[in-house]
């Protein structure tokens, strides 16, 4: 069966986009859970992970499909594998919302729930990174996807600031232990998001430019 690439194509760029949309609302709403200690929004984000689970795998099937059957080459070849890798990384960011909405569900429910203000900053400076992946890859905007990726060492200092809060308060109160280890899970876990976001910037300037970036080369 003939297989019309370009159409293909072009539906495989507006699905991706609108993975992108749906997980950036996921990542809105940890920035909620963990400001307000959301148990119920937690629980929401939680659930909402099988339907992340779902797109993604039917992108990398029509993935898979177009490289089997389409016979691509040059920029739409390019656009096919880095749909492939970057529906992945959306999928693990979703992932990322789940474990930290886990966490943050734990420490309410044990009474043990409190964040540094650097966490919170943490997250949003990841949200924002993730939206301006997004408007990057959607215009092929490679200065705004180095600007991403210089964007990580700010919410690894953060993450810095975090684990010296997390310290002071075991110090404080050892019987925080077990708290202030799951809270360096919840900012672990932002930081790993900001980080994938990192490659979805370098897949982009792969997508545009078709050199690969990698390991902070710019």
């Amino acid at each position: 069966m003939p297989v019309n690439l370009q159409a293909r194509v072009i539906d495989l760029r507006r699905n991706l986009l609108a993975l992108g949309a749906l997980v950036e609302q996921r990542v809105g709403s940890v920035i909620e859970v963990i400001r307000d200690g959301d148990t119920e929004l937690a629980r929401q984000v939680r659930s909402g992970d099988a339907e992340i689970d779902r797109i993604q795998l039917e992108m990398e099937s029509e993935c898979m499909r177009l490289l089997a059957l389409g016979s691509p080459v040059a920029s739409d070849l390019r656009l096919i594998l880095t749909a492939m890798r970057v529906s992945n990384e959306l999928e693990r960011v979703a992932d990322m919302c789940k474990g930290i909405s886990k966490r943050v569900i734990r420490l309410v429910e044990a009474g043990s729930y409190r964040y540094p203000p650097a966490l919170l900053q943490m997250a949003e400076a990841a949200r924002d990174m993730l939206r301006n992946v997004l408007i990057a890859f959607s215009n092929e905007d490679i200065k705004l996807c180095l600007e991403v990726r210089r964007a990580d060492d700010y919410i690894d200092g953060l993450n810095r600031e975090v684990v010296a809060w997390a310290k002071d308060w075991i110090e404080q109160d050892v019987e925080k232990s077990g708290a202030a280890i799951e809270l360096l899970a919840i900012s672990q876990r932002v930081e790993r998001l900001a980080d994938i976001v990192t490659a979805i910037a370098g897949d982009t300037i792969f997508l545009v430019e078709g050199r690969v970036v990698r390991h902070g080369a710019e």
